[in-house]
């Protein structure tokens, strides 16, 4: 092989290009202010609140007949749902509005050192059960279904098994169930928050929180940021680079990167709980995660479930998700496997019209 021959002239070409690209990525964005950049932009209205817990129904689009009974998007306390609602084009909520699917969301706010003795009881139980009951009353059924994401979709699980007669359909979404599965799966770039998580002594994990009161969103994200540091440490110069002179790729990227920082306090005590309980000792699987007094039961997940997880999921292992299909109560038990990332569920081309169809087309055939 003979070796590269060095051209200066090139070189200097190269440089140059690479610059001006600098320069427009600078110009591009100096176009564009904060609220250029919306997010969750799709109209709903506020019903109930509950301190800084909100409870919302989305509009129905217009010209479209609602086809299903009431569901709850419920996300977790470690981000926010904008991410099932990143642009119009892009929404795994406009893409089930669209398809008839009567759509509410509980939102947790901004957690501050006040709430720092929430735990996930409060969460499950009180703040999620009452929006079950006011959606109940409002929509005039005994029965609601969850759409729980992430950690929404533990804290869904939870509820459904604590409260078996108030759920109609249970659908997850990229949820982790089983915290130690990831030992199964052959890929080793996933499961690097389990391991992260589990490394953690319960004493540090209880000094940072008794430093902070609540676990800082700034520390969570850091420690997201973490997990893939080539992809962080290339997107605000190469990638900004290429789209810079793109104005939709330009908005789609500054829409996610707002939506990865707005990045909540997590509560202490959920906090430890999340950590300690579930991540490092992995009770919930295991049958003694208690809440009240009373250990959760998988088995008294009676309704249909859905199960949709990422074949690709760097933070959810595909097995932490799969985990729950032999552990619950029910014969109506599916599974949706999607060939992306974490992320990619909702704000991936491909998977808009298979999550969307999926969902409407499982809720329909259960009505």
């Amino acid at each position: 092989m003979s070796e590269q021959t060095y051209r200066p002239d090139q070189a200097w070409r190269e440089s140059l290009e690479f610059g001006a690209g600098f320069a427009r990525s600078a110009e591009a964005l100096g176009r564009i202010s904060e609220m250029d950049v919306d997010v969750g932009a799709t109209p709903k209205t506020e019903i109930m609140r509950l301190e800084k817990v909100t409870l919302s129904r989305y509009t129905p689009l217009e010209g479209v007949e609602v086809r299903t009974g009431p569901v709850l998007i419920v996300y977790g306390l470690v981000g926010r749902y904008t991410m099932a609602d990143l642009q119009e084009d892009r929404s795994l909520v406009r893409n089930l509005l669209g398809r008839g699917v009567d759509l509410y969301l509980v939102e947790w706010g901004n957690p501050t050192r006040a709430d720092q003795f929430l735990g996930m009881e409060d969460y499950t139980d009180w703040f999620l059960g009452d929006c079950v009951d006011r959606i109940c009353a409002e929509a005039g059924v005994d029965q609601v279904t969850l759409l729980g994401i992430c950690e929404g979709g533990t804290f869904s699980t939870i509820y459904a098994a604590r409260h078996p007669e108030k759920v109609k359909n249970l659908i997850l979404t990229i949820t982790p169930i089983d915290f130690h599965a990831d030992a199964d799966d052959p890929d080793v770039t996933h499961g690097i928050l389990n391991v992260w998580a589990r490394s953690l002594g319960a004493q540090d994990i209880d000094r940072l929180i008794d430093a902070f009161g609540n676990l800082p969103g700034e520390i969570l994200g850091s420690v997201f940021e973490s997990l893939t540091p080539v992809r962080n440490l290339t997107k605000y110069n190469l990638d900004l680079h290429d789209i810079a002179s793109d104005d939709e790729r330009l908005m789609n990227f500054l829409r996610m990167e707002k939506w990865l920082a707005d990045r909540p306090s997590h509560p202490g005590t959920a906090a430890r709980q999340w950590l300690i309980d579930l991540y490092k000792e992995n009770r919930l699987v295991k049958g003694t995660f208690e809440l009240g007094g009373e250990a959760v039961d998988l088995g008294r997940l009676t309704m249909p479930v859905l199960n949709v997880f990422a074949l690709r999921d760097h933070i959810i292992p595909p097995p932490c998700a799969k985990a729950l299909g032999p552990l619950v109560g029910t014969d109506d038990y599916t599974e949706l496997a999607l060939p992306g990332g974490h992320v990619g569920v909702y704000v991936s081309s491909k998977s808009q019209g298979i999550v969307g169809d999926t969902v409407f087309d499982w809720l329909v055939e259960r009505q």
